[in-house]
């Protein structure tokens, strides 16, 4: 887990728009590595402090927020992609190209879920936890945040074991020293 974003850490909406040009630069560096894509329709975005206070600062800019109690709402919603210690918080994106072929693929994959997986280098294959209000009963949301309990341990390979939808992906070096800075980031907070 990375270390979670504290009040001291975020910018009034003004002062945000003054340096979002450079931040926005930084932040899509650190992105890249802890971008995976999974087969042609997944995609997992593993989050860190910095993804996650940016997306807290871009949330105040687009709303103008401004009072505390809505400052820090933000800070304790975004705070939850990050996980506990020894986990690595994600977004996946399930991406399917036309309006058509999503609406069918969602339905079929409701599963989803429940069929993904970070595998450790012993073979052991780690489930998410999931927010299931994100899974409806026909289907389920493009989007889900999810968090792997790896017990500290940097994930091999990404994947997902649903009969309609098996694939996998081994994660490259830089990945995976991305996503162990976070877990180390984590541990020293």
């Amino acid at each position: 887990m990375a270390r979670k974003v504290d009040r001291k850490d975020i910018v009034d909406y003004q002062t945000w728009i003054e340096r979002r040009d450079t931040e926005r630069e930084k932040i899509m560096k650190t992105k890249e590595p802890r971008r995976v894509h999974v087969g042609e329709h997944l995609t997992f975005l593993f989050e860190n402090t910095d993804t996650v206070r940016y997306q807290i600062q871009e949330m105040m800019r687009a709303e103008e927020i401004v009072k505390e109690e809505a400052i820090q709402h933000e800070i304790d919603t975004y705070n939850e992609l990050l996980g506990r210690p020894d986990e690595i918080g994600c977004v996946l994106l399930i991406e399917v190209e036309t309006p058509e072929e999503r609406a069918v693929k969602l339905v079929e994959w409701l599963d989803l879920p429940r069929h993904l997986y970070a595998e450790l280098e012993d073979g052991t294959r780690v489930r998410p936890k999931y927010d299931e209000r994100q899974v409806g009963e026909t289907r389920v949301s493009s989007v889900q945040y999810m968090t792997f309990d790896t017990g500290g341990e940097v994930p091999v390979a990404l994947g997902s074991d649903l009969p309609a939808l098996e694939v996998r992906v081994e994660l490259t070096d830089e990945q995976r020293k991305a996503i162990e800075e976070d877990l180390k980031d984590g541990a020293v907070a």
